[in-house]
């Protein structure tokens, strides 16, 4: 398996996949592999999304109880984002983003203390979150997609957005209190 740092601590796998004309098979998974690239957490809950092209989801974290996630694209194409937003680091407010698709096979792993998103680019995706703690509504932040200040710069123009996602505000207008500082775990 190949392992690189996308950024900002935000790591990228490409799992093998084996395969003939009959198709593939591919270990999404195994515990030790992923602990020697330094994901120590324990995985407690699986969430899969299924969206159509042009669909925008995030900029979504929860703090206090937050989610390290690894993800990954079972059917389709997105681009991936996450968003630095540790108190205290010194890549606050920073981005890294990455295309992921069912036919290349990577995961990305998104520490906890990012916000994270994507946008679908094929007709379809089906996407899969790995998350280290529970999901938690009372815990649930988020930032606006097109945070200026952020500056993503998303492959997509005029995406479909929830009414709740586009309701989010600016990074620089959530109050620090709701806001994880530099020690969260992954």
């Amino acid at each position: 398996m190949k392992i690189t740092e996308a950024g900002l601590g935000v790591l990228l796998f490409e799992p093998k996949a084996y395969g003939d004309d009959r198709g593939y098979f591919m270990e999404t998974w195994r515990k030790e592999v992923y602990a020697e690239a330094g994901i120590k957490a324990e995985f407690v809950q699986d969430n899969i999304s299924f969206s159509k092209k042009g669909v925008l989801r995030g900029l979504h974290y929860q703090h206090p109880q937050g989610q390290g996630k690894l993800v990954q694209v079972l059917s389709g194409r997105v681009y991936d984002a996450a968003v630095d937003i540790r108190r205290g680091s010194a890549t606050f407010g920073k981005w890294v983003g990455v295309e992921l698709s069912a036919e290349g096979h990577e995961q990305l792993y998104i520490p906890a203390g990012f916000a994270h998103g994507f946008c679908v680019l094929s007709e379809a995706a089906m996407f899969s979150y790995k998350c280290t703690d529970y999901y938690n509504g009372a815990t649930e932040g988020g930032i606006i997609w097109n945070d200026p200040n952020v500056g993503i710069e998303w492959p997509i123009d005029g995406p479909s957005v929830s009414d709740k996602d586009a309701g989010l505000g600016l990074l620089r207008d959530v109050p620090a209190e709701k806001l994880p500082a530099m020690e969260s775990e992954t």
